[in-house]
């Protein structure tokens, strides 16, 4: 079940992996997260310390949030990963000059999880090749169902 999706990340990036991590959340986070109050759009993963942090994914907090908590709504949270996992993307990001971005967050076993991809940037050429792809695709598709209704 998807939560939230930035879908913005497939406009900009070649996406070469895709690697499924866990979140280090606070309580009200997750109440947030459940209730639909996230956005991936302007989020991006970095390597601090070895270890992958998101950061920039906006988790708006709720109205009725404990008065001794005192919630951030974009602060870092630590993604959770397998040593030799996190090992193998460090590597592909400091030699090959990858980038890391989520992708989509989702539960999974009531559990939630973001799906990170190993990127590579797209020039403006190639944006607008897809732009244009995807807009063929589309004409393409009226044109046969208008040839359906034809007959």
């Amino acid at each position: 079940m998807s939560i939230a999706q930035n879908k913005k990340a497939f406009f900009d990036y070649f996406i070469e992996e895709k690697h499924e991590a866990g979140l280090v959340l606070e309580g009200w986070e997750v109440k947030a997260i459940r209730d639909n109050r996230t956005n991936l759009k302007e989020a991006y993963v970095v390597v601090m310390r070895g270890e992958l942090y998101l950061i920039g994914c906006h988790i708006t907090p709720l109205g009725a949030a404990s008065t001794h908590v005192r919630p951030d709504a974009i602060r870092s949270r630590k993604l959770l990963l397998h040593r030799e996992e996190i090992d193998k993307l460090i590597g592909k990001v400091e030699r090959a000059g990858y980038t890391l971005v989520p992708l989509d967050m989702h539960f999974t076993r009531g559990r939630v999880k973001v799906q990170i991809g190993l990127a590579k940037g797209k020039k403006q050429h190639d944006k607008r090749d897809t732009e244009k792809e995807r807009d063929w695709k589309r004409e393409q598709s009226q044109l046969l169902k208008n040839k359906q209704r034809a007959r």
